[in-house]
């Protein structure tokens, strides 16, 4: 639809109202930052839920965050190359795009999004991931067409709002941990920004112990359904509730079939689970949102809205189920393979390869900046923040325990 004009219009209950955060006294409109690297189709789908559930499309900036330089911004990467982006479809969506000057880490990355803050004046930003399927509270008391109904952007005000009058020393606010978060620009600044000597995992453990350490508050918030996903949704107008759409989804990098199965199928999709290796994994993982799901489908039955939005609710259910079981949470990443001979190429499983690398080097300096190898810096090791690059390691000490009870 995008290559041929705008998209549908956003569900009539969720469209945001003209600049609603003056309502909840907020000085400034807060931006939504998510960062994008790899795989056009997962941010598509990303971006489209937010703005379908409510956010508006000119608060999400896109960070280009590729290393391409301008080659996306010419048009001259075709979709298979795993860092290919489409800037005329953001545009036609509504959302900005800031490119950053080179491929940075994720560490990095969250420094560059403070960065913004100094040039935008934000005092606080929001931030997510691009594997998220987000939807507001559609089914939850009150439903979507009854009084006081709130979208996930406007309980997000209301976190927001919260957090300045009553949290003098607020740092961060988690909805679904991060696959949504709220930030503090101040709270970034004290603890002098996140650790770019460690990239990638475990950036996370040092940077909110530190911010701890430093009094800074972090708390979780509900505001709406945030669900990590690693697969598509067949047709993306299901969440703009056309009608006669309806919600199927399928992994794009799926894994082989058992020896014997029949070759290896090119897409898993939700009615394709039963004989494959993995289907128990995938029925006997349950969560809440889809339990309600089927609890509240009689007393729904006539209305057609929220029946749409119960089964937009299962599939996303069954992508988080398949995500979480043992399919593996970034097999999305390498659903991309081409590219070959445009500008600024990059051989996909070498950039893989050495994405692990920096990952396991990024552990390698967390344990040696710490002493200590798992994220219990505060309860486990009762270290403080002064404690950074001072500390024996802790480990061998541990080893030593485990070999005296014939553990090792």
């Amino acid at each position: 639809m995008l290559q041929n004009g705008k998209p549908p219009a956003v569900p009539k209950w969720n469209q945001p109202k003209s600049k609603l955060y003056k309502q909840y006294d907020l000085p400034v409109a807060p931006p939504l930052l998510i960062g994008f690297t790899r795989n056009w189709p997962m941010l598509l789908q990303a971006v489209t839920s937010y703005i379908t559930a409510g956010w508006p499309a000119d608060q999400i900036y896109v960070i280009e965050n590729t290393g391409m330089q301008q080659a996306n911004t010419r048009g001259q990467l075709s979709l298979q190359n795993p860092f290919y982006l489409n800037h005329t479809q953001l545009k036609l969506l509504g959302v900005n795009i800031v490119q950053t000057p080179v491929l940075l880490s994720f560490a990095q990355l969250q420094n560059f999004y403070l960065s913004l803050t100094y040039l935008h004046e934000w005092p606080y930003f929001f931030w997510s991931h691009m594997d998220v399927l987000a939807m507001s509270y559609e089914d939850s008391e009150p439903k979507y067409n009854e009084e006081g109904y709130k979208t996930i952007y406007e309980r997000c005000l209301e976190t927001l709002k919260d957090a300045r009058d009553n949290d003098d020393h607020w740092g961060l606010r988690f909805f679904a941990y991060d696959h949504l978060a709220l930030v503090n620009p101040l709270a970034y600044e004290d603890v002098g920004g996140w650790d770019t000597m460690i990239p990638y995992y475990i950036t996370d453990c040092d940077m909110h112990s530190r911010l701890i350490m430093r009094k800074w508050s972090i708390k979780d918030g509900k505001a709406g359904h945030v669900i990590d996903v690693a697969s598509y949704l067949d047709d993306l107008r299901v969440l703009y509730r056309v009608d006669g759409v309806k919600p199927d989804w399928y992994d794009p990098n799926p894994p082989p079939l058992e020896e014997g199965g029949g070759g290896q199928k090119s897409r898993i999709r939700r009615g394709e689970i039963a004989g494959h290796p993995h289907e128990k994994m995938m029925m006997d993982r349950r969560n809440e949102t889809s339990t309600t799901a089927s609890l509240s489908r009689r007393d729904d039955e006539k209305d057609d809205d929220l029946a749409r939005f119960k089964a937009l609710r299962e599939v996303s259910g069954a992508m988080d189920r398949h995500k979480h079981g043992d399919r593996g949470r970034n097999t999305w990443q390498n659903a991309q393979h081409g590219g070959q001979g445009e500008p600024f190429y990059y051989n996909a499983a070498g950039f893989e390869e050495a994405l692990g690398i920096m990952i396991e080097t990024g552990r390698q300096v967390y344990k040696v900046k710490w002493g200590h190898r798992d994220c219990d810096l505060i309860e486990g090791a009762r270290l403080k923040f002064e404690d950074q690059w001072l500390v024996e390691k802790d480990w061998f000490s541990l080893m030593r325990r485990e070999g005296e009870d014939g553990e090792a």
